[in-house]
């Protein structure tokens, strides 16, 4: 080919309507040289751009044109980009001048079918659930995404740090000190940043995971910061070790970002006046299974403690596979599942959607916790508070707010908040005109408002939920109790035979074993209602934080798993200590039980105390003591379980819900009366475990398909779930196809179930969510129910004598 002269560049840049911002094209002359890489420097100042946020992610369009020595176009080329300025100031994060909280994720880019080959779809489909959910933040966990990511991330709004392709994990230091390595290195970092310079979503470039720390790392970052000064470098190596190492690597990183850190040692660092990077976890909260757990004490220190800001909880999506077993039956399949003898089992099922992306009801806990608008109770009574934006550069008339208060459940008043415009970070007082002039004995009111999109945006449909808070209102009760356990009462027979005595009453026949102390039957309406009676449950499947079941790991003898198993939880048996009854009165019988539980080879143990008080019209009152030994490690729970024959199948109680809940990952949930089908409590987790259960629950039903069932109302508040698997059908079973439906219907019932955590890879539990051994004295109303008996929520009230929690 000939060498010209005079070929011409110039450049064009559009705004979001693709209306020209320069009169006349920008341009620059090249000639043309076969021989090397030619650069054409063409500067325009652009005034008082709209800058790019996560937010308002304003994106404008440049085109630039080759033109040949006859003015004649020979190519274009087009990129989106955006204008936007972060920098670090006293210990903050600042994106455009403002301080913005990192609510972010690790994404490994990962299909079920097509493993690392992720279709536009689905990389979509992520940037969308990302966006519904209230995160801003992506860290391209370990290495550099397909580019279109990045355009989706600069179109919808989502900070990224963009991660070289960089690890050495088992080597760890070896490499970085090597001076032979250092091209390597270097080579890596400049391939990532040359190729998505131009992207104005990624505000951090980091060096790379895991891999030691050294002077090749200080050269990358040398490099990164004279290329690209406008960003901010991150490398966690640089302070890895502990909180001691946190003030070190200070030529690799402009932040501070552990991983995994105890909340107590964030809060230690942010304490410390001389430590002046912000504080931004790279990764925690391990969300490996049924886990999440503590994440509302993260939060807690992050907006109550300045220089913490934020953090990336590991990780986005189980990285499980598709696969079809001998029956024809499709499960996901992880480690070792293709022959391969060295691997990490399960380890990379930790994501918060599942392999084909469905949200694990731990999204839900994330979406809540850091939610950009909230609301604080001024005076409850009086309907006012205040509505907290915590946006960062958006007013609130993009917003409608509806709020309603329900009784027991049912809502009785409900109203919208017109003309919301709050600013950023400000707040506006609303009074709500509700009034409630006092309840019910036993009835409970809450006030719920909630926040949802008032038009279409780019990520959601308008009516989208983005925010909401509810409160329980401060609402004397007055009048008298109606329902009563002594309530309308009739007289109950009792029949001593062999073995058994049987207590028949209006409707109703109950039959309690002798030798077993066992309530064997439960029959009302001629309709059989439990088919193994309440008995002490300590045991739970265990979750991936209790400790792996797949294999045995060096490092886990301190996990909750290989406590338990020493101790015998894992197979408890049941020795009946004592039995027996008196008639209270003609309406009423009382039944008493002492049993033993423990393992044949385990000296600690239990003691459960139980006395059944029996009434005429079938009400069960239950009272339970449950002496724990000191010996006992955390236990995985205190509470009861029954099992109800076939056929009961529609679930329903007034608790936390809609999705399943545990005391240390709650916030999410709201109080309210739910019906479901057992089937549908059910969380098919890869790696089969614990799920399902409903915290702070008032009371709770089982019924058949024309209404027949069996109600219990707890005092205090307590746990419960309902499943067609027994805890060892799931303890047994390494995927999912391998459990088998039951008819059955097991339905557990908890004074307190162990927290969930966050420690897989990470801090344990934190202890006022264990369950340490004690003594716990708890009750349980069991009452048959049938279509034609009061009102379903009237018969959860609580009864007289009961405490209501909050």
């Amino acid at each position: 080919s000939k060498v010209a002269s005079g070929y011409l560049v110039e450049m064009q840049l559009f705004n979001h309507e693709l209306q020209p911002l320069f009169l006349e094209q920008i341009h620059g002359e090249v000639i043309p040289d076969p021989n090397r890489v030619l650069e054409v420097v063409l500067q325009k100042d652009i005034e008082a751009p709209i800058k790019w946020n996560h937010e308002q992610p304003y994106l404008y369009t440049l085109v630039i044109t080759l033109k040949n020595e006859d003015n004649n176009p020979v190519q274009y080329y087009s990129h989106r980009i955006g204008f936007r300025k972060v920098e670090i100031i006293n210990r903050e994060f600042l994106v455009n001048g403002k301080m913005v909280y990192i609510k972010g994720v690790n994404r490994h880019e990962h299909h079920d079918t097509h493993g690392k080959f992720v279709p536009y779809e689905s990389t979509l489909e992520d940037v969308l659930l990302m966006k519904q959910h209230n995160i801003n933040a992506v860290r391209t966990s370990h290495y550099p995404n397909d580019v279109r990511f990045y355009d989706l991330c600069d179109e919808y709004g989502l900070y990224v740090w963009d991660e070289t392709n960089l690890e050495t994990h088992s080597v760890y230091n070896v490499l970085t000190n090597k001076t032979e390595w250092l091209n390597a290195f270097l080579e890596r970092g400049i391939r990532m940043v040359e190729r998505d310079k131009n992207h104005p979503s990624i505000i951090v470039w980091s060096l790379g995971n895991e891999s030691g720390y050294g002077p090749n790392h200080d050269a990358m970052a040398g490099w990164m910061r004279s290329y690209d000064p406008d960003r901010i470098i991150h490398y966690e190596g640089a302070i890895s070790g502990g909180p001691q190492n946190w003030k070190r690597g200070h030529l690799a990183t402009e932040i501070c970002p552990p991983m995994y850190p105890r909340i107590s040692d964030i809060v230690a660092y942010a304490e410390d006046p001389s430590n002046h990077r912000p504080l931004i976890m790279c990764e925690y909260a391990h969300a490996m299974g049924n886990s999440v757990g503590n994440l509302k004490e993260y939060w807690e220190a992050i907006e109550g403690y300045h220089g913490l800001q934020g953090g990336f909880i590991w990780d986005w999506i189980d990285q499980g596979l598709k696969k079809v077993d001998e029956n024809g039956i499709e499960y996901w399949a992880y480690g070792g599942d293709f022959g391969d003898t060295i691997n990490d089992n399960n380890f990379c099922i930790n994501g918060l959607v599942f392999p084909d992306r469905t949200p694990h009801p731990a999204m839900v806990e994330y979406k809540k916790l850091i939610q950009p608008i909230t609301v604080d109770p001024v005076d409850l009574l009086m309907g006012e508070v205040f509505v907290i934006n915590k946006f960062v550069f958006s007013p609130l008339d993009q917003i409608t707010a509806s709020w309603e208060v329900a009784i027991d459940g049912v809502v009785h008043q409900e109203g919208t908040i017109p003309h919301l415009n709050t600013l950023p970070g400000k707040r506006t007082n609303i009074i709500l005109p509700y009034r409630i002039q006092n309840l019910s004995p036993g009835s409970e009111a809450f006030l719920t408002i909630r926040f949802k999109l008032a038009a279409d945006s780019s990520w959601a449909k308008a009516g989208h939920e983005v925010a909401w808070e509810q409160y329980k209102l401060p609402i004397a009760s007055t009048g008298e109790y109606s329902n009563s356990v002594s309530d309308d009462q009739k007289h109950l027979d009792v029949n001593e035979s062999s073995g058994a005595i049987t207590l028949t009453g209006d409707g109703f026949v109950l039959l309690f074993s002798t030798a077993t102390g066992r309530l064997n039957k439960f029959i009302y309406r001629e309709t059989e209602l439990v088919e193994t009676g309440p008995s002490l449950n300590i045991w739970r499947a265990p979750t991936d934080n209790d400790g792996f079941k797949n294999g045995d790991i060096d490092w886990m003898e301190w996990k909750l798993l290989s406590q338990w198993k020493k101790s015998g939880l894992d197979r408890l048996g049941v020795k009946t200590k004592s039995f027996s009854w008196k008639r209270i009165d003609s309406d009423i019988i009382e039944v008493r039980t002492t049993h033993q539980v423990k393992a044949k080879d385990v000296e600690a143990g239990f003691l459960h105390h139980m006395i059944y008080t029996i009434y005429g019209n079938g009400d069960v009152d239950t009272q339970h003591v449950v002496v724990c030994d000191g010996d006992l490690p955390p236990l995985p729970r205190v509470g009861m379980i029954l099992s109800l024959p076939k056929g009961f199948e529609e679930f329903t109680w007034f608790g936390r819900g809609p999705e399943e809940s545990y005391v240390d990952r709650k916030a999410g949930v709201a109080v309210g009366l739910y019906h479901g089908r057992v089937d549908d409590q059910y969380v098919s987790y890869v790696m089969p475990q614990e799920n399902g259960n409903k915290t702070d629950v008032r009371w709770a039903s089982i019924t058949n398909n024309v209404g027949i069932g069996l109600m219990a109302i707890f005092n205090p508040l307590m746990e419960t779930g309902v499943s067609h698997y027994t805890a060892g059908d799931l303890y047994k079973a390494h995927h999912t196809n391998e459990l088998f439906r039951r008819d059955e219907v097991y339905w557990t019932i908890d004074y307190r179930q162990c927290g969930l955590g966050g420690n897989s890879c990470g801090p344990m539990t934190l202890p006022q969510y264990l369950v340490l051994p004690a003594t716990y004295k708890f009750s349980i109303l069991f009452r048959p129910i049938s279509p034609n008996r009061e009102e379903i929520r009237n018969l959860g009230r609580f009864p007289k004598g009961y405490s209501m929690g909050n």
